[in-house]
């Protein structure tokens, strides 16, 4: 009883373990190998693959089963796992590293660089909702998005929330630059850098109030 119950149970454990076709040609290859003690230079044949790989193989095969011909990554759990986490992601890396990239190149850098592969749309979709515009947006539709931020700012029922949304305005008219702006005028000293006058003596730096 015992043993009919440990056979069933690996029959159950097998017909879970799904393949992809070529991992299932070397899986019957190697099990037909095993059962009837073929020859193991017909089935490298067969596979295409070395003898000494078909070795490898029965190895495998004896002390996992079918569960031994699936791929090492499948199932593996990616290091980012969550939409959120992934938004997160590449908000981060627009802001530290990345920043002024327009984001059809930033989609690119993105899977050169970090592995992360996305549409452009799901970039766009992910820096926008953060008030993150591209340097290419167009002057339309940053009128636009301007509008609909005034009119929020204008329903703010705090001053907390009407700050980040006016920091949100200034975001979408400085999505040119490279450095965000302040939120509000006088709030950064500005210095014009050292230059000469007429007689080729230096003057001092100045600054805005």
């Amino acid at each position: 009883m015992v043993s009919y119950l440990h056979q069933y149970m690996e029959v159950e454990i097998i017909r879970r373990i799904e393949l992809n076709m070529d991992e299932q040609k070397k899986y019957e290859v190697i099990k037909k190998l095993v059962d009837t003690n073929g020859n193991k230079d017909r089935a490298a044949m067969t596979l295409g693959i070395s003898r000494r790989q078909v070795n490898r193989l029965i190895i495998a095969y004896n002390d996992e089963g079918k569960g031994a011909f699936v791929h090492g990554n499948r199932g593996r759990k990616p290091a980012i796992t969550t939409l959120d986490e992934v938004r997160r992601t590449v908000v981060d890396l627009y802001r530290t590293k990345y920043y002024g990239a327009n984001f059809v190149h930033f989609t690119e850098l993105l899977k050169r660089n970090e592995n992360i592969s996305l549409s452009v749309s799901a970039v766009t979709n992910y820096l926008e909702t953060e008030n993150i515009y591209s340097p290419r947006v167009t002057k339309a539709k940053r009128k636009r998005i301007r509008k609909e931020l005034e009119q929020k700012k204008a329903n703010a029922r705090t001053k907390k929330e009407a700050d980040a949304i006016q920091t949100n305005i200034v975001a979408v008219e400085d999505a040119h630059s490279r450095r965000p702006r302040c939120a509000y005028f006088g709030e950064l000293l500005q210095m014009d850098p050292l230059h000469t006058n007429g007689s080729g003596r230096k003057k001092q730096p100045y600054i805005s109030p």
